[in-house]
């Protein structure tokens, strides 16, 4: 158990977090090192210095408003070491460390499995969606989803109330406008989370990130269908780089919307069809997924404690354009892996670093 988080230290937290360059890992390697936000917040200038930039936190006054914006939408924070924090979410690769909340947070804490799909779903598809969500819901299970169009809200819908939906917007705005009911129906009967500011309207970008809160939060991922370039196939891919279980439902060749099932199925996902399948697979799940759809990404040797201690490498006469695995930065500068994190750190709150899946790193 975390001691309780104090007032300052929590505000600290959101405006160390909404600082420019600041993402979920720079901002655990900072708690890490510094020991709290308001310790942090007060090195960054001079970390950005030695990055090569001067750096600005975010204003005082923007974070009163955030706050003071997710009282009045009826919401709540939820922060990465209070003991409401899904377990499971917490051990994905960069993990949101705060997130906003309606509703009833104790189902995130309950066996949950993801549900998604295409926009554009069948009326079959749709159809098959719900009846899944509803027996996986009478099963004891949380579906989770992304309260889009088609198979997302099909799943929300057979599972109310049990369900949690995350989006890709700040928790006051509704998205797509035609699930506004939904929306609220689920922030006030079930659970609505989202990571994004109130007031932020989603992008291209916010939405893989959603992708990996509903990945993230439970135990396996079901696809029911999907196009082979589908966003669903991005949150598949992140359930299975987290050891977690993907599955998918088949379809005919013959029918494009079926291609992306088919196609995860092909390279190691389980076929179910019917929700005993899928309670069957994610009942008996151990932490090893008998899916083999995309292997676990192996992590470096690493200790987030090790940064206070720790120098930073001269390493970027290694980086270029070019996205490169932080181990093999760590291999080839011949220094620890605190020594090369403490490095990309610096570089990242200059804004000359970009992180990207898989723990590699390139320029900016």
């Amino acid at each position: 158990m975390s001691a309780p988080l104090s007032q300052d230290e929590a505000f600290a937290r959101i405006r160390l977090l909404r600082s420019p360059n600041i993402g979920p890992v720079s901002y655990a390697q900072l708690l890490a090192r510094f020991g709290s936000a308001a310790e942090a917040l007060e090195a960054l200038p001079e970390l950005g210095k030695k990055g090569g930039r001067q750096y600005r936190a975010a204003p005082v006054d923007k974070i009163e408003r955030e706050v003071d914006g997710v009282r009045k939408a009826g919401a709540r924070y939820l922060f990465h070491d209070q003991p409401d924090y899904p377990a499971l979410l917490a051990q994905i690769d960069g993990a949101p460390p705060i997130l906003t909340w309606r509703g009833d947070i104790t189902l995130a804490g309950k066996p949950c499995v993801a549900m998604v799909g295409a926009r554009n779903a069948s009326a079959a598809a749709v159809k098959l969606a719900r009846e899944f969500a509803q027996g996986l819901a009478e099963a004891g299970f949380t579906v989770v989803s992304g309260l889009a169009r088609g198979i997302d809200g099909a799943a929300h819908e057979g599972a109310f109330p049990r369900t949690i939906g995350v989006i890709a917007s700040g928790i006051d705005i509704a998205y797509p406008p035609q699930h506004a009911e939904l929306q609220e129906r689920i922030a006030s009967e079930a659970l609505l989370i989202a990571e994004q500011p109130p007031g932020t309207e989603p992008r291209g970008s916010h939405f893989p990130s959603r992708n990996r809160i509903i990945a993230g939060l439970a135990g396996g991922t079901l696809v029911v269908e999907a196009a082979v370039k589908s966003g669903s196939l991005i949150t598949a891919r992140l359930a299975g780089e987290a050891g977690r279980e993907v599955m998918a439902i088949p379809g005919s060749p013959l029918e494009a919307r079926s291609h992306g099932c088919n196609h995860l199925i092909r390279e190691g996902a389980v076929l179910v069809q019917s929700p005993e399948d899928v309670v069957e697979l994610l009942s008996t799940f151990d932490g090893n997924p008998r899916s083999t759809f995309r292997e676990p990404v192996e992590q470096f040797d690493f200790e987030p404690s090790e940064l206070a201690e720790a120098e930073p490498a001269d390493i970027a006469s290694l980086l270029t354009t070019a996205p490169i695995a932080i181990d093999e930065l760590i291999r080839q500068s011949g220094t620890s892996a605190a020594a090369v994190q403490l490095a990309l750190l610096e570089l990242e709150i200059a804004g000359r670093l970009e992180r990207h899946a898989a723990g590699r790193v390139s320029l900016a």
